[in-house]
């Protein structure tokens, strides 16, 4: 990119230099704040429990507004508003394949896992299977996945703070990559699962309270006539009536088709396999409780994707394409720099909606990652530390000791990792994310529940090789090289065609767990099946 289009896209942020301090001071007052919410719940933290499950003291509703802060990510707020503003309708569909997701977790997942487990996905697997191998299994997929996903969040929080700063060294983006990491890092150590639930939820209602102003204000702008907002769109877009329709992203060839295809499997499946979402279900006391805080879930994300239409399009059209892909080439300012046109861009109103609009998505941010990090390091701690490493005879203390350093290192892998990341679209990364876990997680887990002939074996293979197949189509697809929007765009290694693998990862991972169950020689225990079973659907003998 050059220097030229560099100062254009900082422009807007530039016009409200004038006003930065009082951007920086808002901005600095919402990390406070998140802080001190950990550190007052971490004080509540005594045992392993609470830093894992949060006591499990949370309501069905607070649970469902967690899970609500915890799932609309970076991804959602900055990744969809971006891709809606680039590609209109083919924008529109990630809004709609991260929502239907929910009825995959509310319908197959959310009682049965809450019944079955403790505190991970490894509780599960290790009821009816031999504990060693499928803990260790179960922790590196979760670690993987969650890495994944933190990519993501880490890329957004690059792009955000650099727009409020006006940061437009890569230096400086690394830099703040690395804040966001200690921030991290600080919220899973001290606060554990309370302190990281408390902020999930307050950011939930900001993040819903902020996009409804938003929306309202693009809303009122164009008279509260959604046709003339669209007409708008598609007129500043340059593509005209093709911004309103399929095909713009996904549709100019075959290889397009497919990658539609295999996103939207991507998205649907991989919810009910995303460590960080599984974990919120044993928050709460029952497996009504977990019903209960999916049903509240989808009414928060429904009604929040609903309003990425007016984030997305009114970006389009008062924004406009060419000032959003100057600041990003990913599209990832589209929501702050339409807080700051529709405020105003030269006036301390267009500053302010800035401001508050960029904590809020700071916030999604932090949160996210918190939620990820404690996924990961509880899986490591609980699983393969505790029970694979230590064969079940650490105490919780040390359990939860080696849950902060796990966190610790998770943490600078994420941000040596987001750094290289930062000019990425934050949407397609999560959908890599979402990939990931649909290919090695959630077919061991339905088959886990489900199957009485699933064996250890049959895990392993599903867990392992959904993994390894979802892992190396992505390093070897055009998201990492071979295009100028890739990780690295000089370089071209791309034999797999496809930006998402989950068209062939997804599949491959339920086929290894069915021919790994039925060629090995373990034998399943259908005694334990039938336990599971009964505890799965009636909750008799839950923790």
């Amino acid at each position: 990119m050059s220097t030229a289009l560099q100062a254009a896209g900082l422009a807007a942020a530039g016009d409200a230099g004038a006003h930065r301090p009082l951007i920086i001071t808002l901005f600095a007052a919402f990390v406070v704040a998140t802080l001190f919410i950990t550190v007052w719940a971490g004080r509540q933290t005594k045992d392993a429990a609470d830093f894992y499950a949060g006591g499990r003291q949370f309501t069905g509703f607070q649970n469902g507004l967690a899970i609500s802060g915890d799932y609309m990510s970076a991804a959602s707020f900055l990744g969809i508003a971006g891709a809606i503003a680039l590609f209109g309708y083919d924008g529109f569909l990630y809004s709609i394949g991260f929502l239907v997701a929910w009825l995959v977790a509310l319908l197959l997942v959310a009682e049965p896992l809450r019944n079955s487990g403790r505190f991970t996905m490894g509780d599960v697997l290790a009821y009816r299977m031999r504990q060693r191998p499928v803990r260790t299994a179960a922790g590196t997929s979760t670690i993987v996945v969650s890495i994944f996903y933190l990519l993501a969040q880490m890329a957004g929080a690059g792009v955000l703070v650099s727009l409020l700063l006006g940061i437009t060294s890569d230096a400086g983006k690394i830099a703040i990559v690395g804040l966001v990491g200690v921030l991290m890092v600080l919220y899973v150590t001290v606060g554990g699962m309370k302190g990281t639930t408390w902020v999930q939820m307050v950011k939930a209602v900001l993040l819903i309270a902020g996009t409804l102003l938003i929306t309202f204000l693009v809303l009122w702008k164009f008279g509260f006539d959604v046709s003339a907002l669209l007409g708008a769109a598609a007129e500043q877009s340059g593509k005209g009536a093709a911004f309103l329709e399929p095909g713009l992203k996904y549709g100019a060839t075959g290889t397009s088709k497919l990658d539609f295809l295999s996103l939207g499997i991507a998205l649907v499946l991989g919810t009910a396999g995303l460590p960080h979402i599984l974990i919120r279900f044993y928050t709460v006391p029952t497996a009504k409780a977990a019903r209960k805080s999916v049903i509240w879930a989808i009414g928060i994300i429904g009604a929040f994707y609903l309003m990425t239409i007016a984030l997305g399009f009114g970006a389009a059209a008062l924004v406009g394409p060419e000032e959003i892909t100057a600041s990003n080439k990913a599209g990832n300012t589209a929501a702050p720099l339409l807080a700051l046109h529709i405020g105003g861009a030269d006036t301390a109103g267009g500053a302010i909606l800035l401001a508050v609009i960029s904590a809020v998505a700071f916030a999604t941010i932090l949160a996210v990652v918190a939620g990820l990090t404690l996924a990961s390091s509880s899986s490591f701690a609980h699983d393969i530390y505790a029970n694979v490493i230590r064969k079940g005879q650490a105490t919780e203390k040390e359990e939860v000791r080696a849950a902060r350093w796990a966190t610790v290192l998770i943490g600078v892998v994420s941000i040596a990792l987001g750094a290289m990341a930062r000019d990425l679209n934050v949407a397609g990364l999560v959908a890599l994310a979402f990939a990931v876990a649909a290919s090695a997680n959630l077919p061991t887990i339905l088959y886990s529940l489900f199957w009485r002939r699933f064996t250890t074996s049959g895990a392993l293979w599903s867990i392992y090789g959904g993994l390894a197949a979802s892992v190396v189509l992505v390093l070897f697809s055009p998201v990492v090289s071979g295009k100028p929007t890739s990780m690295f765009p000089s370089a071209d290694f791309a034999w797999f065609p496809l930006e998402n693998p989950g068209l062939v990862s997804i599949p491959l991972g339920f086929l290894l767990g069915w021919a790994g169950s039925l060629l090995s020689k373990d034998k399943p225990d259908p005694g334990k099946y039938a336990e599971l079973e009964v505890k799965s659907l009636t909750g008799i003998g839950a923790h």
